[in-house]
């Protein structure tokens, strides 16, 4: 059954900013004195937000990080992604898709606002999600708690149960799954074990979203 509403993970997903991000995060915190490697990274920090990861360093370092640190994490991060980020392959045609098909989307992310606006834009996506983007930072608790999905739900004017979201981490599959609604999995770049073990239906290829989403792609396609 097609769902009343997707809802669509921002970083991983829609952008392909996880090695960008993470990559300029190993950095900053290697800096700090603790050593950690572009995988770790990803491994322990993909779909939380950055306080999460601030804090994370904070608790290893026994101190506070400098006042300056985010900061200066988010710009060298914002440049590289002016430099080089690109939309996940696929995801752009799957969207206009499932548009097509009438169901509406949304975006849930760990991101803020101000990144979402950044990545969306620097990709062409942001003409697809109007005022529908929403941001972890409007609800108390992050992933993989369900908030910030359950919030997205409402927001939108639909009941948990008839969403599906699309994530690509543990965190998000996890915050998927806990506010009751259908998990599909984009497994290209991450532990496809992990997210069916969590409860996600696993894909790699966005051209199957989609199908996967219960839409008769025949009809989806334009008159012509």
């Amino acid at each position: 059954m097609t769902p009343a509403l997707v809802i669509f993970d921002c970083d991983g997903v829609l952008v392909d900013s996880e090695t960008i991000a993470n990559r300029i995060m190993a950095e900053t915190i290697t800096a700090t004195g603790i050593p950690i490697t572009l995988e770790d990274c990803r491994a322990r920090f993909v779909g939380g937000t950055l306080q999460r990861v601030v804090d994370t360093v904070e608790e290893w370092l026994g101190k506070p990080l400098p006042a300056s640190w985010k900061t200066d994490f988010e710009a060298r991060r914002n440049a590289a992604f002016r430099e080089g980020l690109q939309a996940i392959s696929g995801v752009a045609a799957a969207i206009e898709k499932i548009q097509q098909n009438g169901t509406p989307i949304c975006v849930a992310s760990s991101g803020s606002l101000d990144k979402m606006e950044l990545t969306l834009g620097l990709t062409d996506l942001r003409r697809y999600f109007g005022d529908s983007i929403f941001s972890a930072s409007m609800v108390a608790r992050g992933k993989p708690h369900p908030d910030i999905f359950l919030y997205a739900a409402e927001q939108m004017g639909q009941m948990p149960q008839n969403c599906a979201v699309v994530e690509d981490s543990l965190l998000g599959t996890t915050a998927g799954m806990a506010a009751g609604m259908r998990v599909l999995a984009y497994a290209a770049e991450s532990d496809e074990d992990a997210l069916v073990a969590a409860g996600g239906q696993t894909f790699t290829d966005m051209a199957q979203l989609p199908g996967l989403l219960g839409i008769d792609e025949r009809l989806a396609e334009p008159a012509g």
